[in-house]
């Protein structure tokens, strides 16, 4: 089987270009970091990959809002091709900050098809602090999400400032009943989170941490399964190590992170 081919996308501001790349590889995956500026330079570029990534960062700066600008600067240079790119048999996965740009965008939810209209909005935390901390989730069995297949709970982290996800009645309706949230925030052992801070660390509408298209092969996400790649990056590896220890049981090397990616790269075998 030939690997996929990703497209990560790295520019003026993203900084999670390099962990995003690197899960990719890690999943068999072949993974490219292509800036901004060479993308629009050389557009046709994006039909040499099955994948393409938005990840993690403050994209210039997150002054005009979070994504905002990048979105805006994608509109305006290569809504044909990402349309293009849509409409093959391809994946797209958006991080964070790469959540907000394809919210922006109106690649997702679309839940009256890919308009380039925003249906949906990532505001301010209701906290008005910046939230860095790792949180569980839970996922939607219901959801056509192509990179949470198999996945019951996550445990991975956070760290934004505009993640609180809002879409008005209708439209949190409509993708409700399309099953188009992938991932909600919950509590530890899966109690649902009811917008109880820290478990919501944003205060979400319905707890919502992730959602996709009407395929499932497209997905935004605020928490960072780059980040939780490794057990002992888990910001409680040492109490687990020790009780795996005294039950006599392996010490896993890999951590929930890693089966967002693996999933991905698995669609195209």
């Amino acid at each position: 089987m030939a690997k996929p081919r990703v497209l990560v996308l790295a520019g003026y501001g993203i900084n999670c270009d390099d962990e995003t790349a690197f899960a990719f590889r890690m999943a068999g995956a072949d993974a490219d970091i292509v800036h901004i500026n060479d993308l629009i330079e050389n557009r046709s570029m994006i039909d040499r990959y099955q994948v393409f990534s938005f990840p993690g960062g403050f994209s210039y700066g997150d002054d005009t809002g979070s994504g905002k600008a990048l979105a805006n600067r994608i509109k305006n240079n290569l809504m044909d091709e990402l349309r293009r790119f849509i409409e093959r048999d391809t994946l797209m996965l958006g991080i964070c900050n790469g959540f907000q740009v394809m919210i922006n965008i109106g690649i997702i939810p679309a839940i009256r098809g890919f308009t380039g209209e925003a249906e949906a909005a990532l505001e301010h935390n209701r906290t008005f602090r910046y939230q860095c901390r790792w949180v569980d989730l839970a996922v939607e069995n219901k959801s056509p999400s192509v990179f949470t297949r198999g996945i019951r709970l996550l445990h991975i982290p956070v760290a934004h400032g505009e993640g609180n996800f809002f879409a008005p009645g209708e439209d949190l309706s409509l993708i409700e009943k399309s099953g188009l949230v992938t991932m909600r925030y919950v509590k530890p052992g899966g109690a649902p989170a009811r917008g109880e801070f820290p478990y919501n660390p944003n205060g979400s509408m319905n707890d919502v941490a992730s959602v996709c298209d009407r395929t499932g092969r497209i997905m935004g996400m605020m928490p960072h399964p780059e980040r939780g790649m490794f057990f002992t990056q888990r910001d409680d590896w040492t109490c687990i190590k020790e009780r795996l220890v005294r039950e006599g049981k392996d010490i896993p090397e890999r951590a929930d992170g890693f089966t967002i990616f693996t999933n991905a790269v698995k669609y195209f075998g």
